[in-house]
């Protein structure tokens, strides 16, 4: 099986050809999980099959590294980008791409003939606790600085959704954060009846913040854009940054914006072909 290694800001998966190699569809969790592998496959933070749709120019069939399917990765859509323009499968620079069943519109920057760069509208960011999902309060129609108790100590967490759920947690010190001591326990929390993904953020001003990522299935990885994307929403409904944010990440640097007058999350960043091979 052939396969392109690609990473966005250092958030790196496996891409696949789906329309070339063809795997059954139940065996595919077992296969991701072993091309994953960092030590006995090819390694990486998951792996993405991109696949013919009739909804949109392309589909992104994406999983973590422990098999199960993940809705949307914002690193990984860009380099679904790259691969389609980068390999001829397409000539355009403005896309749509599907995953389950949501379209997102990709404009794609060109340097020396090949994606540079990729602006992606990721949509509305939703809140609604029930949609997130996030256990809340009846009649609760958002869940914004709500302390949660982890392993007896309380944190106030922003809940948002970018077509996949978010626990972003504002503190003081990302660096020495011991995420691998916490993250789980957010990840698993009971609150969350699908797990989520879990954002720790430090606001350096009103338009930086710095953010370490704990991934739903996966653990934490160098970066995450629907994770930046909910970042920066979360620390608009705080009123702790303007309305474009960079984000640094352990992998590099985001820009995100929310249009707030129309409601629409945009993501820029990079998108780099690592290497090319075959399982």
């Amino acid at each position: 099986m052939k396969f392109t290694k690609m990473q966005g800001c250092g958030n790196d998966y496996i891409y696949i050809d789906g329309a070339v190699e063809k795997l059954a569809q139940e065996d595919k969790p077992a296969f991701v999980r072993k091309i994953s592998d960092r030590h006995f496959g090819v390694g990486g933070d998951g792996a993405i099959f991109i696949n013919p749709s009739d909804e949109a120019d392309f589909e992104m069939e994406m999983y973590n590294a422990d098999g199960s399917r993940a809705e949307m990765c914002g690193n990984g859509i860009r380099c679904v980008a790259k691969y389609v323009y980068d390999k001829g499968l397409t000539d355009k620079t403005d896309i749509s791409v599907i995953s389950c069943e949501k379209v997102k519109y990709l404009k794609l920057f060109i340097k020396d003939g090949k994606v540079d760069t990729v602006k992606v509208n990721m949509g509305a960011p939703e809140l609604v606790p029930e949609n997130i999902p996030v256990v809340a309060d009846a009649g609760k129609d958002s869940v914004i600085s709500e302390p949660i108790t982890v392993r007896g100590k309380e944190y106030k967490m922003t809940c948002v959704s970018m077509g996949n759920p978010h626990a972003v947690v504002f503190i003081d010190d990302v660096d020495n954060l011991e995420i691998e001591q916490i993250g789980p326990y957010i990840e698993k929390h009971e609150r969350f009846p699908n797990k989520t993904n879990t954002e720790f953020v430090k606001v350096l001003d009103r338009k930086t913040v710095q953010m370490r990522v704990w991934e739903r299935g996966t653990g934490e990885t160098l970066a995450c854009g629907t994770g930046c994307c909910a970042t920066v929403v979360a620390c608009i409904l705080n009123g702790l940054t303007d309305e474009t944010v960079t984000v640094k990440l352990l992998g590099g640097e985001l820009e995100i914006t929310w249009d707030r007058e129309n409601n629409l999350v945009y993501m820029t960043g990079p998108a780099v072909t690592a290497f090319e091979g075959e399982y």
